[in-house]
Parts: structure tokens; sequence; C-alpha cells
């Protein structure tokens, strides 16, 4: 499972002119659903951003999560994180997880998300959508739970 973490004063979500997702101050999360993920990485996937320490305390430092500033989470589904450009021109998503399978995982982490008491929103699995963001600091970060 691969994640574009982006810290965010603001992030939405619109479908088909209408906005379905919209947060404050928390993390925008893009995540991709590989083929051999499983429940295992969902669980890996919420605990790494249920713990991140990316929001500044006092100091200027890094040292707070979402849940010590009051932060929200927007789960964005985004296949093409596996896509693979290294042949080519056009990308290859062959390592990307069947639909299915992935929206499964991609509504567990939010789940997870849910269960530990943070206010989650997501956008809508399969559909285009249009993201809108407003990047704090800029601070964008890659996890991947098979690293």
């Amino acid at each position: 499972m691969r994640a574009v973490i982006q810290r965010v004063a603001s992030a939405g979500v619109t479908v088909d002119g209408q906005e379905i997702a919209s947060i404050g101050r928390g993390l925008l999360v893009l995540l991709g659903v590989g083929l051999g993920d499983g429940e295992d990485d969902a669980a890996l996937m919420a605990e790494k951003l249920a713990g991140l320490r990316v929001f500044d305390d006092g100091a200027g430092k890094m040292n707070l999560s979402v849940a010590e500033v009051g932060g929200e989470f927007l789960i964005v589904s985004q296949f093409t994180l596996y896509g693979d450009v290294r042949k080519g021109r056009r990308p290859s998503f062959t390592g990307a997880a069947p639909p299915e399978r992935a929206e499964r995982l991609y509504m567990r982490v939010m789940e997870h998300l849910r269960g530990r008491g943070f206010a989650v929103q997501g956008g809508r699995f399969g559909a285009r959508m249009q993201v809108r963001l407003v990047n704090d600091g800029p601070v964008t970060l890659l996890f991947d739970t098979d690293s």
C-alpha cells in the first residue's frame, strides 16, 4: 500500500461538479493499493497515519500528530500510485490491486482511523475526482507498507 501524505490547511474533493468531501487542518492522503496488499497493510497504514508527527509544536518543530492538533483526514483512492513508467512512455498499472480488493482495503484504512476516533472523509472510489488542497509548509511525504 502506498500513500502520498500532505499536511494541509484545507482540502476537498469534487465529483461531477459537486463537492463530496472537505476538511480543514489535517492530512490529505492519496492512497494506492498494490497486488499483494491485505488487511495487515491497511492496519499498518492507519497506524502510521494516526501517529505521524508532522504538525508544528510551539517551537516550530514537527512534533505533533493529527490528534494533537484536532485535525482531520481526507483519504482519496489513487491507483496511479502503482503506475510503472520505467519502460516506454505510457504507464503500466499491473502492480495495482483489482478494484474490488482495492476498494475494500481503502475502506478498511478509513474504518481503522474512524475506530481510533478520527474525523475521516473520503473521495469516491473509482470516480474521476478533482482534488483541491492548500498544502501547509509545504509538507509532502511518501509511505509504502512494503518498505
